[in-house]
């Protein structure tokens, strides 16, 4: 069994979040430049096997594609040339920002670490990963 790689894909950094190789439990790896993500997948394809990548799949309140999308689309058209043979799963990203914030007040982080976007965009992306196992879980 491989991991699972989550994405939290901004305009300027993308969130990167992995299970263990059992898939059990969801930890933030790193957050990288977008413009650097699909070289930053690559090389950690190369090193851990991974059976699936999960992308946070933006949608307004109302339920309608969120603007964001302009720039994911092909940031996913990259990935899935460039690593046909992985799944890319979609996962709605509504409010992970709004929960990231309230995990990081929950653990007790000082108010200049909750204004590290860095750290945001990463605890984010273990939120979509952690949706998506959950939901996996429920369907099985």
């Amino acid at each position: 069994m491989g991991r699972i790689l989550s994405l939290d894909l901004g305009k300027k950094r993308t969130g990167v979040a992995a299970t263990d190789p059992l898939q059990l439990i969801a930890n933030g790896l790193a957050t990288v430049p977008t413009h650097e993500v699909v070289s930053f997948v690559q090389e950690y394809v190369q090193k851990e096997k991974v059976d699936c990548i999960v992308v946070g799949f933006p949608r307004q309140t109302s339920g309608e594609l969120s603007e964001s999308m302009a720039y994911i689309r092909p940031v996913v058209a990259r990935l899935k040339k460039v690593l046909p043979e992985l799944p890319i799963e979609y996962v709605d990203e509504r409010y992970t920002s709004v929960l990231a914030h309230q995990a990081m007040l929950d653990g007790g982080l000082r108010k200049k670490a909750r204004m590290n976007k860095a750290l945001v965009d990463e605890i984010s992306a273990t939120i979509i990963l952690q949706t998506y196992m959950e939901t996996k879980r429920m369907m099985k």
